[in-house]
């Protein structure tokens, strides 16, 4: 059965009036008895024509942005200890901030990474090379904050793919709801189950044309079995039939109803990390369902998942100064 033992919380901005992943963290932490690290990156360009010596004045700016990180996360870590939560802070200069977030979880051996979803109205380029980037390179769970209240008795829901559809492994489904599980006994919360299924199989749709009675025969079919391999994924758990949603439509639309008609405050869900052109023909049913839903989201990877994010930091990243146009 998954277990918590050490959140590491990734915060953009420790001097923001709301940090929602810190309170959803501290949420988790104090139900599960788990250590919360605090955790900034530094990704802030230094720009070569800021320095006069290039040693000295890199180690100065270094320095100087670390002790104010440090008091600020203190803060907020300071807060957290007045309800009995164990708490850590640290800070990095290094960038990009998804790799530097990745490197700080493996090497504290982290359960868990909490982090605060960017805003695809605002930055959408930042969306992508921040919040996906981390969910494809982590190695451990990752859960994308992107509602400010806290959790109250939550419906938590686990997005399954018994059939393999959609090419994810085989065990990654029972991974999904050890993980939900663990989340709603947490949080006091109730567990639900979604699977999307084809509804009718491709062969039969390519293969001519069929009665009306041929037809429904067909669905039946479909509608029996998808029951048949949810059922039997959740074998273990004790999910009553009425929290139990079965949907004949693409995953991320059967995920959005779902969450909808469920009032959902969390959808856990499997992705694989994809390259190349596999990954543009076959899309990524995590990719659009992190844009569409704006609920939290929390991601979980295989087992055997072994992240390519390189271990040795990158420091402070330097630029050069922009030429003057006359």
């Amino acid at each position: 059965m998954a277990r918590f033992r050490r959140i590491l919380v990734a915060i953009k901005d420790a001097q923001a009036r709301s940090l929602p992943a810190v309170a959803k963290a501290a949420q988790l932490a104090r139900a599960t008895g788990a250590e919360l690290e605090l955790f900034h990156v530094i990704d802030t360009p230094v720009h070569i024509d800021m320095l006069r010596a290039p040693g000295d004045g890199l180690k100065r700016i270094e320095a100087d942005w670390r002790t104010e990180s440090l008091a600020r996360l203190q803060r907020v870590a300071d807060r957290l200890r007045r309800h009995a939560i164990k708490v850590s802070i640290s800070t990095d200069c290094d960038y990009p901030a998804y790799e530097a977030i990745v490197r700080r979880a493996v090497h504290i051996h982290a359960d868990l990474i909490v982090a605060e979803c960017h805003g695809r109205h605002l930055a959408p380029w930042l969306l992508r090379l921040t919040d996906w980037e981390l969910l494809r390179w982590s190695p451990c769970p990752v859960l994308l904050v992107k509602r400010p209240r806290a959790y109250r008795h939550p419906v938590v829901l686990a997005a399954l793919d018994p059939a393999h559809a959609f090419a994810k492994p085989a065990k990654l489904d029972a991974r999904i709801l050890d993980i939900a599980a663990a989340v709603t006994r947490a949080l006091n919360g109730s567990l639900h189950a979604v699977h999307a299924y084809i509804p009718l199989p491709a062969e039969a749709a390519s293969s001519g044309v069929h009665s009306s009675k041929e037809m429904r025969a067909l669905t039946m079919s479909a509608a029996a079995r998808a029951k048949e391999n949810l059922d039997r994924a959740l074998r273990r758990l004790r999910v009553p039939v009425r929290h139990r949603h079965l949907v004949a439509r693409h995953p991320i639309d059967a995920i959005q109803d779902t969450v909808r008609r469920t009032r959902s405050s969390l959808v856990v869900m499997g992705a694989i990390s994809r390259s190349g052109l596999k990954r543009i023909f076959i899309g990524n049913t995590a990719e659009g369902v992190l844009d569409a839903l704006n609920c939290d989201i929390l991601i979980v990877k295989p087992a055997h998942f072994s992240t390519r994010v390189p271990r040795t930091r990158q420091g402070l990243r330097l630029v050069a100064a922009p030429v003057p146009v006359f």
